[in-house]
């Protein structure tokens, strides 16, 4: 599955969007021989609790146009990096003091590391967004 995915997102940054129907569909016929490929290495057994690999054979068939959005959609992300890396800071911020010593003061992190995000993602200097909105203006994001 991993070579797949990797293939398709090699081919997707490598081919101008609209991608052709005929190779979308293509990589979601492999997609999908692989999920039942995956089925029959591991059978599902009548009263027993699924294991792992089955759990998750049965959430990528599932959430299969989830999973491949990326190729229907260039403004989708292949992986969601980004995210984690929004996520990683506050992380960091909680290893380091152990905890938010206060609910409001959690809030207040999350709200200023998410207006910084939102800065970055959009391109904007940090520091004079900042001293925008310090100065009682507003930032207009796209």
């Amino acid at each position: 599955m991993t070579k797949l995915l990797l293939e398709a997102k090699t081919y997707s940054e490598e081919t101008e969007y609209p991608l052709p129907l005929s190779k979308i569909q293509e990589f979601e016929k492999r997609y999908q021989q692989i999920i039942e490929e995956g089925y029959r290495e591991n059978p599902l057994k009548l009263h027993e609790k699924n294991t792992d690999s089955v759990r998750l054979l049965n959430r990528l068939s599932k959430r299969q146009e989830e999973v491949l959005e990326f190729l229907y959609q260039v403004e989708v992300p292949f992986d969601n990096n980004l995210a984690e890396r929004d996520v990683r800071m506050t992380k960091t911020k909680q290893k380091i003091s152990g905890c938010f010593r206060t609910e409001k003061g959690a809030h207040c992190f999350a709200r200023i590391r998410g207006f910084i995000s939102t800065c970055q993602k959009q391109g904007l200097n940090i520091i004079e967004s900042i001293e925008t909105i310090l100065m009682g203006n507003t930032i207009q994001f796209s």
